[in-house]
């Protein structure tokens, strides 16, 4: 059975205009198109429906920054379109060329969240570690120039993922959160939300 985009949207309870970011992307493999139409197997809505939530309780801070982002359009040549957004198609540098800044943040505050997770339309594919270093602009937006792309999916519906970070620490935390639903707020790039973790709220 297939779906429209509109279809598929109200199954998973959330905007037409955000569950385009998914298919813009690439994470979604076995579209197919009707006319202009794209079309969406039911077992793949099905798949994205069961994505479990993020255990943001088992990071060792009280709170994380999420960086939410668009997908990027491919162009015909098989590359993402303009500098940024996320994109399956991108090599690993230029997807990290493309997430670890400039944003405006609290930069000290993503810092001390250890890890970046990266949603788009709310799911985890992609995570940053290595963040203690920031530059910040004189418009106020900060890059993290030795942020590492810990890893990122490449299909979500599996999910599909690679590990790209040469620490076990980094890994370790991407395989925890790559795939996994986060559901963020903000009125921009930049969103902060509680870990719950009782371990380390107690001990502050």
């Amino acid at each position: 059975m297939l779906l429209t985009t509109g279809q598929a949207a109200s199954e998973l309870g959330m905007a037409i205009t955000t569950f385009r970011r998914l298919v813009h992307a690439g994470l979604l493999p076995g579209l197919s198109t009707r006319g202009v139409r794209v079309m969406i197997p039911l077992e793949t809505v099905q798949a994205l429906s069961s994505r479990p939530l993020a255990p943001l309780h088992r990071l060792p801070a009280h709170e994380v920054a999420v960086l939410r982002m668009r997908g990027a359009d491919p162009s015909p040549s098989g590359t993402a379109q303009g500098t940024a957004g996320f994109s399956t198609v991108l090599l690993a540098d230029d997807l990290l060329a493309n997430l670890r800044g400039w944003w405006r943040c609290d930069a000290a505050s993503v810092a001390a969240g250890g890890v970046l997770p990266v949603t788009v339309a709310g799911y985890v594919v992609a995570v940053l570690t290595n963040l203690q270093r920031w530059e910040t602009s004189d418009t106020g937006r900060s890059a993290f120039p030795d942020a590492v792309l810990a890893g990122h999916v490449t299909d979500l519906t599996r999910p599909t993922i690679r590990l790209t970070a040469p620490d076990t620490e980094s890994r370790t935390a991407a395989q925890l959160l790559l795939g996994t639903r986060l559901a963020s707020d903000s009125g921009g790039p930049i969103a902060y939300v509680r870990t719950h973790n009782l371990d380390v709220t107690q001990g502050k």
